[in-house]
């Protein structure tokens, strides 16, 4: 398992986990799309936008490793802003490669995109 090096380990100041220190013995945890609803608490939010802002400062719109990425947080992202940067694509493999979807991340958090990598 790749890790990011450099990569935040949570939100600085929270519990909200970005990354995980080792690989499950059992395997990646599958990544699954979850909905995002509008009445999420502030604090999740502010999470979401943490998790956003550092895989665009870190990655920018390059394909990158899923590593030692958490699969939970990935998870409110996966299908939306962050999709497949390969086909056919194992959601259960530490290897697999994600981009994020630039076009769907400016609207969904237009305070981040446009900042840090590439634009």
């Amino acid at each position: 398992m790749l890790k990011h090096r450099g990569f935040p380990g949570r939100l600085p100041g929270t519990d909200f986990q970005f990354t995980i220190r080792r690989a499950n013995k059992d395997g990646a945890v599958r990544l699954i799309a979850r909905e995002r609803f509008a009445d999420r608490r502030p604090a999740d939010r502010r999470a979401d936008e943490g998790f956003l802002a550092a895989l665009w400062e870190h990655f920018g719109d390059e394909p990158f490793e899923r590593g030692n990425l958490d699969a939970g947080r990935l998870s409110w992202f996966f299908g939306r802003e962050v999709v497949p940067a390969e086909d056919p694509f194992d959601p259960e493999s530490y290897e697999a490669l994600l981009r994020i979807d630039v076009d769907r991340a400016r609207v969904a958090f237009p305070s981040i995109i446009g900042r840090g990598r590439s634009a």
